[in-house]
This record gives C-alpha cells, structure tokens and sequence, in this order.
C-alpha cells in the first residue's frame, strides 16, 4: 500500500465533538480533506465549520448537541449511523479549560463538577453511544483529546486536571474492553495551543512569557500541528495502535 493510501480515509465518516471552532474545526477539516465524511457536532450550531467542510467537497450533516445530556448524545450517534450507515471514526475533543485559576482551596464545587461533566463524562457518554454504534457495525476508530495536564497536573487547575487524566484511562480502558470488536482507542495529548480556550493566557504578556518559558520550543503549539497525529490514528496507518497516547508538547514533558 502507498503512503498515500494509508492515510486515505476515503469511504469513512467521521464525528468530531467540538467541532465549531479551535481545535475541533481544524480536526474536521483536515479529515474531511482526506476523503472523510463528517458528522460536526457541538453545543453550538458549527455553522462556521460546516461552511469550510462543504467547500472541501465533503458529505457533511451537524447535529447540535450538548455531550453532556445522554439523550442529546443517544439521538446525535443514532442519527450519525442511520444518515452514513456507519461511524467508523470519531473524535472526542469537546471540552473546557479551568474556568478560574483561583487557588484549590476556593475553587467551588460547582466549578469542580462542571468541568468534569464535560471533559470526562462527555467523553464517556460519546464514547458509550457511538462505541455501541461501531460494536454493531464493522469496529472503528476513537480518538480522545487529553492534555498534558492529565500527565503531570497543573497547579490551581485540579478540575481540568484530573479530567484529562480520567481520559487517558477510560482511553487505555475501551482500548482493552473493545479490541475485540476491532475498536482501536487512542488519545491526543497536547500542551498549550493557540485556541479560544487560550485566549486568557495568552493574553497576558506576562502569563505567558511565563508559560512557553517551560516550553523547549518556546512557544504555544498550533492546532494544525495536532493533525498529524490524529490523521495517523484514524487511518489505516494504525491499524495496529491502540490504548496509546501521543503527546504533542513542544519538549515540554522531556525535561
């Protein structure tokens, strides 16, 4: 098979979570620019997503959905498999940041939850419904976006960090429970990236002169630098990989 051919993924659909800016948008693209159907969905309707999937030539329906409601995350994997028959890849990259940097002893309960609500549980209830839908099918590809926070924690970001660190073992956990049903699950794990969800960092001088110190490349990473890998884990190319993360970090994690 040529290079070219290992990272086809004509013939597949894929459903990205998030999908309505950031990250999510740049993942969706570049699937849908190597032969993907896509399924887009997020809390918002991704209209601006949507826009540049359809001007790739791509199959494309979005489903406005919160990843928090089961029902709503039922009905978006029901749909997904009756439109395309089948969802053979899917990427689970909604999520929030801490949403205040206080420090742990003032962080609210609240906030505690929310931020586990969305970024663990949200995985898991995307991972529950279209893991059915593939277990059904003929197997697939799931792909969890982690953090680096879920390897190392981050101070005064608990929450965020021990939701990413819960991804990464639901992710080795499916990979074990669903390799039989030729179910490979992965994870993305970066370090900070040049997102909205970044915005607040970034836009202190200070704060993130601080930051990309810690960084060996000295800088925050771009979203279309996280494509790569996520190419290689939904594509042929990988057929062999699964429960593994692949960290995206700029040297952070080798120091």
């Amino acid at each position: 098979m040529e290079a070219g051919e290992l990272f086809s993924l004509k013939g597949k659909t894929a459903l990205v979570t998030g999908a309505a800016r950031g990250l999510g948008r740049e993942i969706a693209l570049a699937l849908a620019e190597n032969g993907a159907a896509l399924v887009l969905s997020d809390i918002q309707y991704p209209a601006d997503t949507a826009a540049a999937v359809e001007e790739t030539g791509a199959r494309w329906m979005a489903v406005q959905a919160d990843i928090t409601d089961e029902d709503q995350v039922k009905t978006l994997a029901e749909r997904a498999a009756s439109e395309y028959g089948q969802v053979d890849i899917l990427v689970n990259n909604a999520g929030v940041s801490q949403l205040s940097y206080t420090a742990t002893e003032d962080l609210s309960q609240t906030e505690w939850e929310t931020i586990i609500r969305i970024n663990l549980t949200g995985t898991f209830l995307a991972c529950k419904h279209v893991g059915r839908e593939m277990i059904a099918g003929s197997g697939g590809s799931i792909i969890n976006i982690a953090s680096t926070a879920g390897i190392t924690g981050v101070p005064r970001a608990p929450a965020y960090s021990v939701s990413k660190a819960g991804v990464i073992l639901l992710t080795k956990s499916l990979a074990l429970e669903w390799a039989r049903y030729h179910i490979r699950v992965n994870a993305v794990a970066p370090h900070y990236l040049e997102t909205p969800l970044t915005d607040g960092l970034r836009a202190s001088e200070k704060v993130y002169a601080g930051l990309v110190k810690q960084i060996p490349m000295r800088r925050f990473g771009k979203p279309s630098e996280m494509i790569g890998a996520v190419l290689y884990l939904a594509s042929q190319a990988s057929t062999y990989t699964t429960g593994t993360v692949i960290v995206a970090d700029g040297g952070y994690l080798s120091q």
